[in-house]
């Protein structure tokens, strides 16, 4: 259980650290009105995971605080968006369209609009 977290936390740290210095580097070769940086880790981020996803059904002796290292922790500090991803995907897999769309549907509308109320918030103070 310690290894499992120990393991988490230090590459968590190593895929945040990635995230910005993409980001770092990005702005400093590309001026465009996007998210780039964003766009680019969350592309990366979901290939990772799901090359991962099935390396780890493929190889099943992979030390557990292994596979938590790399997916929970450097691709979620990498970006929440691969594990959306992955999720979105086993539903899809498991025919569970409806599940899946509502999913996407009521996870974009409610974030954005509670970025929307805590920054409304925010104002307050």
């Amino acid at each position: 259980m310690y290894l499992n977290i120990i393991s988490i936390f230090i590459s968590g740290g190593l895929g945040a650290v990635s995230r910005y210095l993409i980001g770092f580097n990005l702005a400093k070769h590309f001026e465009i009105n996007l998210p780039l940086s964003t766009f680019l880790v969350n592309i990366l981020g979901s290939f990772i995971i799901g090359f991962l996803y099935f390396l780890f059904i493929e190889k099943a002796d992979i030390n557990p605080a292994i596979k938590l290292a790399l997916t929970v922790g450097f691709c979620g500090g990498l970006t929440t968006f691969s594990t959306f991803s992955l999720e979105l995907f086993e539903m899809i897999v498991n025919h569970q369209i409806f599940h899946a769309f509502s999913y996407i549907i009521l996870s974009v509308t409610i974030c954005l609009l509670m970025t929307a109320i805590g920054a409304y918030f925010a104002k307050l103070v």
